[in-house]
């Protein structure tokens, strides 16, 4: 994605971290460095069954906390707020802080709303580099697909009582060099999910209280900005 892509990283992609957790990042690379990664049967085993929890789930909704790690400045922001998808495609994130930010996709045109400045910005969903670290989520995309991988037992990944899947973006992009998924071993259900950047920058965001296949209207992934909104196209 253009322009979403970069904004994406503050307002969704860095937008999810348990801030009562300790945060993902160099201590985690180590440990990767040092753990051995599990047979090549085991990984595909548990992507074919995180692949499957999500295959049944047609809705998602949950509050989220996240941290986003600028490494080149040094500097930490966190967010939290709602998010909810719908197959196909359709995802809401609702901000509390900052306040009034929002990204909405209905399917086809994904919407980035910044509150302090006025400003939105649109894209069609097929034009943008939609992430595939999300795309599990919303029917669009699968783990194998998108991802080699490997897997890393929870223990040694700060994240006692599962699993890592590490994937590898099988076709590269400057979005993301790897992304982290822990696995909840009793439900193969996503936790957290951690995205790191081709510039180190590390965004970890965290599913608190996750609920699926709760109804929901279309109109919810529908956004009109509010008066005076200066609307930015590609």
């Amino acid at each position: 994605m253009n322009f979403p892509m970069r904004r994406l990283p503050k307002l969704v992609l860095a937008a999810m971290v348990a801030l009562s957790l300790p945060f993902a990042g160099a201590a985690e690379s180590q440990a990767q460095g040092t753990a051995k990664a599990a047979p090549a049967a085991q990984t595909a085993a548990v992507v074919t069954k995180v692949q499957d929890f999500y295959d049944k789930t047609q809705t998602f909704e949950s509050d989220f906390e996240q941290e986003f790690v600028i490494k080149a400045h040094g500097t930490t922001k966190k967010s939290k707020g709602q998010v909810a998808f719908s197959k196909p495609g359709k995802m809401d994130w609702i901000y509390q802080d900052p306040a009034g930010n929002r990204v909405v996709s209905d399917g086809t045109i994904l919407r980035v709303y910044e509150a302090a400045n006025k400003q939105m910005y649109e894209q069609n969903v097929q034009k943008s580099q939609y992430p595939a670290a999300l795309a599990f989520l919303t029917g669009t995309g699968t783990l194998s697909g998108a991802f080699n991988f490997e897997l890393y037992d929870g223990a040694v990944m700060n994240f006692a009582g599962g699993q890592v899947l590490v994937g590898t973006p099988k076709t590269p992009t400057p979005a993301y060099q790897k992304v982290l998924f822990y696995v909840d071993t009793q439900t193969s259900q996503v936790r957290r999910v951690l995205i790191v950047d081709g510039q180190s920058n590390r965004n970890r965001f965290d599913f608190v209280n996750p609920k699926v296949n709760v109804p929901m209207k279309d109109e919810r992934f529908k956004f009109v900005p509010p008066a005076g909104t200066q609307v930015i196209k590609p």
